[in-house]
C-alpha cells in the first residue's frame, strides 16, 4: 500500500515538472483547470475528512489554534515561494541564480502536505495532493529554465521536490504510531497545522486563479468536479 502511495506522489510531481521539456506552446489554461480541480478537491477533502478527524481526539479544544498556525505559516512561506505552490509562474531575469527561497519553501510545503496521508482513510487525498503538485512542479521547472539552468540540474531539483511529499508521509507514519520519538500524542496538532495550510492553498487557488475573481464556465465545471469527487469518496467511505 505504501509503495503505490509513494509512486503516485513522486511521479505526479516529477513528471509534471519534467513536462516543461515537452511543452512547445502555452499550456497555462490547461494547468489552471487542473489547479482548479485539485484546489476544489483539496478543500472538499479537508472539510469532509481532515477537520472531523482532527477534532476527534481528547485535545480537540486546541485544534483550532493549530489550524490558525498552519494558515499563518502558509502566508509566511509564500513570501519566499512567490505562489509557486499555486502554479504561479513569475518572470525572473537574474541570470543563473538559484531561487533558494522558492525551493526551500516549496519543499517544506510539500513535506507538510504529505503528513496527513499516514491514515488509510485519507487515501483519496493522495490524488488531490498529486494533482496539485503537477502545476507547482511545472512552475518550479519553468523558473529554473528561465534562470538558465541546464536540463540535468532541473531534473535533479525536480527529484528533490518530488521526494518531499513521500518523505512527509513516511515521517508522519512514524509519528502516528509512535516509532519516531514516541510523540504520537501530537499527531492531531500536526494535522491541525496541515489543515490550516490546505485551507489557505485551496481557497487561494479558487479565488485567485481567475481574472477579476470571475469564474468562467470551464473553471466552474472543474471546481464542481473536484467537489463532486470529494463528496463521492466521502459518501462511499461512510456507507456501511
Amino acid at each position: 500500500m505504501e509503495a503505490w502511495k509513494f509512486a503516485v506522489l513522486f511521479f505526479c510531481a516529477f513528471l509534471g515538472g519534467s513536462s516543461i521539456f515537452l511543452v512547445k506552446s502555452d499550456k497555462s489554461k490547461l494547468l489552471k483547470l487542473i489547479l482548479s480541480f485539485s484546489g476544489a478537491y483539496l478543500f472538499g477533502i479537508t472539510v469532509l475528512h481532515l477537520i472531523p478527524d482532527a477534532y476527534s481526539g481528547p485535545d480537540k479544544w486546541q485544534i483550532g489554534v493549530f489550524i490558525l498556525i498552519g494558515f499563518l505559516l502558509q502566508i509566511f512561506l509564500e513570501q519566499f515561494s512567490e505562489g509557486v505552490e499555486h502554479g504561479h509562474i513569475h518572470k525572473h531575469h537574474d541570470g543563473h541564480v538559484f531561487p533558494f527561497g522558492i525551493m526551500i519553501s516549496l519543499c517544506l510545503h510539500a513535506f507538510l502536505e504529505g503528513m496527513p496521508l499516514a491514515k488509510d482513510q485519507h487515501n483519496e487525498l493522495i490524488f488531490g495532493i498529486s494533482l496539485h503538485h503537477i502545476p507547482a512542479a511545472f512552475a518550479l521547472a519553468s523558473i529554473l529554465m528561465q534562470n538558465h539552468f541546464k536540463k540535468g540540474s532541473i531534473v535533479f531539483y525536480l527529484l528533490i521536490f518530488a521526494a518531499m511529499a513521500p518523505l512527509g508521509f513516511y515521517v508522519s507514519v512514524g509519528l502516528s504510531n509512535g516509532t519516531i520519538g514516541g510523540i504520537d500524542a501530537y499527531f492531531n496538532k500536526i494535522m491541525g497545522i496541515v489543515i490550516g495550510i490546505f485551507l489557505h492553498i485551496s481557497t487561494t487557488i479558487l479565488f485567485e486563479s481567475s481574472a477579476d475573481h470571475k469564474i468562467n464556465t470551464r473553471k466552474m465545471v472543474a471546481v464542481l468536479l473536484g467537489i463532486g469527487v470529494a463528496l463521492i469518496g466521502f459518501f462511499a467511505g461512510n456507507v456501511h
